[in-house]
């Protein structure tokens, strides 16, 4: 997706880090409580010190939903999560996103014209009324609308298993809902979900946007239950099976955690495998003395060694790669927007389209109730 973001005046881009801290300081004092920063879990420190609350996507944009004093929301984070706060919040608020340019490698492998050429496709080989979209809080807002307008659900790491056991297995009036799923985007997530609902390796596929029919026999679109979107994060695909056993040969009464968006053969080496908020909840359950070894970004696994000296915290990827789109999100851009708002304007409000905000508003609804 295109998005361009205006090159920042020298008063910003050449400022020392002191001289940023200030500026954003002045400015959100002089916005007060109309302000309101989220900072997602794997920003930079020096942006969170800034952040109202903390947390990841999801929570974040219901937090913003919450807090109907706040006409001016800030989203430190990616694209589709500013999206996603601006379907969930009311008329009278604006989400503004600090650089357009932070986006999300995961997301964008989806955009919404492969996915509906993929829809078209499996609907010349199997019965569309037997297959349900799934889409993963990680993907775009126009990709949310057409899972809500064709009776899916969106689901986070947190709750897949409970969205594609509704989608595959509770029954309706005694049959299933669907009889297969299209899971979008991210393939780890929806393999590690499909592998814990009890689904055999033949009883996933992965769908490839860019073949034909993804790839797949016309027997194999028809009828695998699980067809994963060939999607990934470009963050939780670095861990691999040997940065655990390193771990564990350094620490044999160790701990490991694992995000769900990771490749199964590292999942299954983990000892608790779950989202950000899953992750931080083991941390701080943790004996002191504890080594912990953590499958996720980089910043999250720093603030959380910070934040527990008792334990000895590191992140299982060697060379420490830090999300690059979320890095993109930093003191210049917010002291720039921030003093923008100040002054009255409004550069780089997230808005979605009323039409799509419904649709997506549907899924995410489902999702709600499911959960």
């Amino acid at each position: 997706m295109l998005r361009i973001q205006r090159t920042l005046p020298e008063r910003y881009s050449e400022a020392s880090r002191a001289t940023l801290l200030e500026l954003v300081r002045a400015a959100r004092d002089s916005l007060g409580e109309q302000l309101l920063i989220l900072g997602h879990h794997y920003q930079h420190d020096d942006v969170m010190a800034f952040a109202d609350a903390r947390g990841d996507s999801f929570g974040l944009s219901r937090i913003a939903a919450d807090r109907r004093d706040a006409e001016l929301i800030v989203f430190c984070g990616v694209h589709f999560m500013a999206e996603s706060a601006d379907i969930l919040t009311s008329d009278d608020q604006a989400v503004f996103l600090p650089d357009l340019n932070a986006g999300c490698s995961m997301a964008d492998m989806a955009d919404i014209d492969a996915v509906e050429d993929a829809w078209a496709a499996l609907g010349e080989v199997t019965d569309l009324e037997r297959v349900l979209p799934i889409t993963y809080m990680n993907s775009a807002a126009a990709l949310k609308a057409f899972v809500g307008r064709h009776g899916g659900a969106v689901c986070t790491s947190s709750n897949a298993n409970a969205v594609l056991r509704w989608a595959l297995l509770e029954g309706v009036d005694g049959r299933t809902r669907a009889d297969q799923v299209l899971f979008v985007p991210d393939q780890h997530l929806g393999r590690n979900t499909g592998f814990d609902l009890g689904y055999g390796a033949e009883q996933m596929a992965v769908y490839d946007p860019r073949r034909e029919l993804g790839g797949l026999s016309a027997e194999q679109a028809a009828t695998t239950p699980l067809l994963l979107w060939k999607g990934h994060c470009s963050v939780h695909q670095r861990f691999r099976p040997e940065h655990v056993d390193t771990f564990r040969a350094a620490h044999p009464d160790g701990m490991v955690l694992i995000h769900p968006e990771c490749a199964h053969e590292v999942v299954v080496l983990g000892d608790v495998v779950g989202s950000t908020d899953a992750i931080i909840r083991a941390v701080d359950a943790a004996a002191p003395g504890t080594a912990i070894g953590i499958a996720t970004e980089v910043h999250l696994v720093n603030r959380l060694a910070a934040a527990h000296p008792e334990l000895d915290v590191v992140c299982l990827d060697p060379l420490v790669c830090p999300c690059s789109t979320m890095a993109r999100i930093d003191l210049p851009h917010l002291a720039w927007l921030l003093e923008a708002l100040v002054a009255g304007a409004r550069p780089n409000q997230i808005t979605v389209a009323p039409q799509v905000a419904a649709e997506a508003r549907l899924a995410l609804e489902r999702m709600l109730e499911i959960t």
